[in-house]
């Protein structure tokens, strides 16, 4: 009989192959559910005995020191195994639900940054995603759904900076989804008192030309990112906002002037990953076929900068001036009508209202 670590290291060899962002231990009643989450969707790998998912949940909780004899809360850990050569890093949460204990295991490559030309469905965006590196200063926000990729399109955003521009770039994240040597990242912890205001300060006193903040939560995080960015730094961070202009009404309600917010604001970019159709399989790709298709869904991005921001800026002032973006929806649409997706990815992704 295989072992806890070998059934761990096989399931995990599996998700790789299948190219899968998460592992859902989900239990029921009589077993429990393996299922990925593959390209957005979640699928049903297998079913296990509740002893067997009991025995691996403790295990992957033994590795992201969790602790073990505790089942009545959630918990979360963090932990980097080796499959195949590739270095992940396991993102691991625990639910306690009314059958058992649940798991989710979020999965990052840890050497893999995707260059910026193979992350966008159109290369036009690609060129003006690249042309925004040119700014010194400004603050640049990225903004959509959780998984819709915005962590990708930085980390490629900043090996092109890095590369092209040999910039001194610091990030502070939580975690640290990707770690590179490429650049200082520092690791938010909380409980030793280093939360993104206080690291966000810090950085700026260590000469960075680029900082990247994970994510804008607060209000005292949306403040120093703003100052820093009317100082001569380059900012990039994400913000969850429904398009680029909901970005800006977000930044507001978080006590961001207006004033400062314009005068800083040099790009806002809102982003969806979509499935790209499958040049061999008539409908839903085969296991083997998907296990092999490198390219299965690529961004779409809605780009606000330039003249059409000062008018949308303008607009929020009480000022409103005619201007026009390629939407989310627009590009949707073009990628259809160019048979790139099909009309169910299109149905999904279009944004309603």
């Amino acid at each position: 009989m295989n072992s806890v670590e070998q059934i761990v290291e096989e399931l995990l060899k599996k998700a790789c192959l299948f190219g899968a962002s998460d592992i859902h231990l989900l239990p029921k009643y009589s077993n429990v559910e393996v299922l990925f989450r593959i390209d957005g969707d979640i699928k049903l790998i297998q079913r296990i005995d509740r002893e067997k998912a009991k025995r691996m949940i403790m295990h992957l909780k033994f590795l992201g020191s969790m602790d073990i004899g505790e089942r009545r809360i959630p918990q979360t850990g963090i932990h980097v195994v080796n499959i195949n050569n590739i270095l992940l890093s396991l993102r691991l949460a625990t639910l306690p639900s009314i059958s058992d204990e649940s798991m989710v295991i979020r999965i990052h490559p840890q050497q893999k940054i995707t260059p910026l030309e193979k992350l966008s469905l159109f290369p036009s965006t690609t060129r003006k995603l690249l042309s925004l590196l040119h700014h010194s200063h400004g603050l640049m926000l990225f903004t959509g759904p959780t998984g819709c990729g915005k962590t990708t399109t930085l980390y490629s955003l900043l090996h092109a900076a890095r590369k092209d521009f040999t910039r001194n770039i610091i990030t502070i994240e939580d975690p640290v989804e990707r770690k590179s040597e490429e650049y200082f990242q520092v690791q938010i912890n909380e409980k030793a008192g280093l939360t993104y205001s206080s690291g966000l300060k810090a950085i700026l006193r260590s000469d960075p030309d680029i900082v990247m903040v994970g994510e804008i939560r607060d209000e005292e995080t949306a403040k120093i990112a703003v100052r820093a960015a009317l100082t001569g730094h380059l900012v990039l961070t994400t913000i969850h906002s429904k398009n680029t202009k909901g970005a800006l009404y977000r930044m507001i309600e978080l006590g961001i002037p207006k004033e400062e917010l314009f005068q800083s604001i040099v790009a806002i970019v809102s982003q969806r990953l979509v499935q790209i159709k499958c040049r061999f399989c008539e409908n839903e790709c085969q296991p083997n076929c998907l296990a092999n298709r490198k390219n299965r869904r690529l961004g779409v991005y809605e780009l606000l900068y330039g003249q059409a921001l000062n008018a949308v800026t303008n607009e929020i002032k009480g000022l409103p001036e005619e201007y026009k973006i390629s939407t989310i929806n627009d590009e949707l649409i073009k990628g259809y009508a160019l048979g790139y997706i099909d009309y169910k990815s299109l149905d999904r992704s279009l944004l309603y209202g």
